[in-house]
């Protein structure tokens, strides 16, 4: 017979993957390691749903994170693309540096 994982474990995990991401987001300067950094929170949270639709014993979390990681796919492109565009514009990736808005 099939051992399930707890529930449990996926919450503690995806609860330490968010908290890293979070931190990485709060604490960086470079402009690409905030992208990972969101990256790796919605990750936790799209772990979060394949847990708790494991735990019900239905695929509509499962769905929901192919739309969720479909968005964050585009998501990136489009960050990757503004990364780019700031870099060749001001020669740097450190959001603190950077500041378009001042004439």
């Amino acid at each position: 017979m099939i051992q399930q994982i707890p529930l449990e474990y996926y919450l503690l995990l995806s609860a330490v993957l968010f908290t890293i991401g979070t931190v990485g987001v709060l604490t960086r300067r470079n402009a690409i390691i905030i992208f990972m950094s969101i990256e790796l929170m919605l990750n936790a949270v799209n772990l979060t749903f394949v847990g708790f639709a494991s735990f019900m014993g239905n695929n509509a979390g499962q769905l929901f994170v192919f739309f969720v990681m479909s968005v964050a796919a585009a998501e990136a492109a489009i960050g990757l693309a503004i990364v780019l565009a700031l870099f060749r514009a001001k020669k740097t990736v450190y959001v603190d540096e950077v500041n378009l808005l001042k004439w």
